[in-house]
């Protein structure tokens, strides 16, 4: 194949891999790949072992395994270390990397002479989880992706302004999609769960950390009606305070579901479809992956009052102050009002249709990538594949 009809190819660094079911890169990633491909580009996505479904693998699409040091501290820089020093040996026409913390490698690619697209995702050296050595680190490795990246993607109009006034970097505003119809919903799992039907139940959908708003949906949780069923979607162990307070809520309200990381997609469109209200406390970050997808499925979301919610859900939302009581009034007040329910579903699913749909979304991606191309006969191969 001459260099005039090859395919461009693109590196995707920086998630878990692919397929792989971790977070919202993740979710992008397997949207994006696909599409990518179809559209004319060769794909390879840097990996980490034991981290994708292999079960569910596309063969068009190459994954490459590398190294990495499985602790909370070092696993995002030193896979984000590998995968980078291997793509930048491979030399591919364009990379997508994902992550401010892999700023700091950036010059190895730039080396090569690869141009770099970052989506810089949300705040991560303002979230509570980390300590203070792991907020300068990531805010370090903002600087150093402010310095070295060619394009900058904001999934947020409001981080987009952040990294504007902050790093003196323009940014392009792509956001996450979402999808959801019958044919993803999945309610065989609900026979587990005694009691749990369409409409009789509160749900949260997150990561058990303090940015979430989790201790305080437990403790709203303790004043909702003891007819309402509470579930509770996210991973933990023993050494998790939320978890603990999380097993320590159920051991109290036998109406409590401790379902653990959700890993059947079409259980969780379900959940989210069927639910009384999904309470949504994501405090730091721009647009969430979890929340555009419950508005596709016409969730019944209240929502944390933050700018980034009221971004996403727009001017018809329902916000709450980050206060345990306010959270369960809001919560309760909802669940009295059928007719509200219905209305805030429709709101929820018509406003992801307009604004957050796959197709767009994708799209974005592929044309910043392929302005990134370095030669005019690149760019004429891609167009010859479109």
């Amino acid at each position: 194949m001459t260099d005039a009809t090859r395919r461009p190819r693109v590196a995707i660094i920086g998630t878990r891999g692919y397929p792989s079911y971790y977070g919202g890169f993740e979710t992008l990633v397997r949207h994006l790949a696909p599409y990518l491909w179809e559209h004319g580009w060769d794909v390879e996505v840097y990996s980490r072992p034991g981290q994708t479904v292999p079960a569910e693998a596309d063969p068009r699409i190459r994954v490459r395994f590398t190294p990495g040091v499985e602790t909370t501290s070092l696993s995002t820089l030193s896979y984000g270390l590998t995968s980078t020093t291997a793509a930048a040996a491979r030399k591919p026409d364009v990379a997508l990397v994902m992550n401010v913390a892999n700023g700091f490698f950036l010059p190895a690619l730039k080396a090569r002479g690869i141009p770099v697209v970052m989506n810089v995702d949300g705040l991560e050296w303002e979230r509570e989880k980390w300590g203070p050595k792991a907020k300068q680190v990531f805010l370090a490795g903002a600087r150093a992706s402010a310095r070295w990246a060619d394009q900058l993607i904001s999934d947020s109009t409001n981080i987009a302004a952040y990294w504007k006034r902050v790093f003196a970097r323009e940014s392009t505003f792509i956001p996450y999609g979402g999808e959801c119809d019958e044919t993803m919903l999945d309610s065989a799992p609900v026979a587990a769960l005694d009691g749990l039907e369409p409409g009789n139940y509160v749900m949260v959908a997150a990561r058990l950390v303090p940015e979430n708003s989790i201790d305080l949906f437990l403790q709203a949780a303790r004043d909702l009606p003891s007819s309402a069923h509470v579930v509770i979607v996210g991973g933990g162990d023993e050494t998790n305070p939320l978890w603990n307070a999380a097993v320590a809520l159920r051991a109290e309200r036998p109406n409590v579901h401790l379902l653990g990381q959700v890993k059947n997609d079409n259980f969780l469109n379900w959940l989210w479809a069927n639910a009384g209200v999904y309470f949504h406390g994501h405090s730091v970050g721009g647009t969430n992956p979890s929340l555009v997808q419950a508005m596709s499925c016409g969730a019944v979301i209240v929502a944390r009052d933050s700018v980034f919610n009221r971004e996403v859900l727009g001017p018809d939302g329902h916000f709450v102050p980050p206060e345990a009581g306010a959270i369960a009034r809001e919560i309760s007040a909802v669940l009295a009002e059928p007719e509200t329910r219905a209305q805030m579903s429709k709101q929820a699913s018509a406003r992801a249709e307009d604004f957050y749909s796959w197709g767009p979304v994708l799209a974005q991606y592929e044309q910043l990538l392929r302005a990134e191309l370095t030669t005019d006969s690149q760019k004429e191969s891609l167009t010859e594949f479109a």
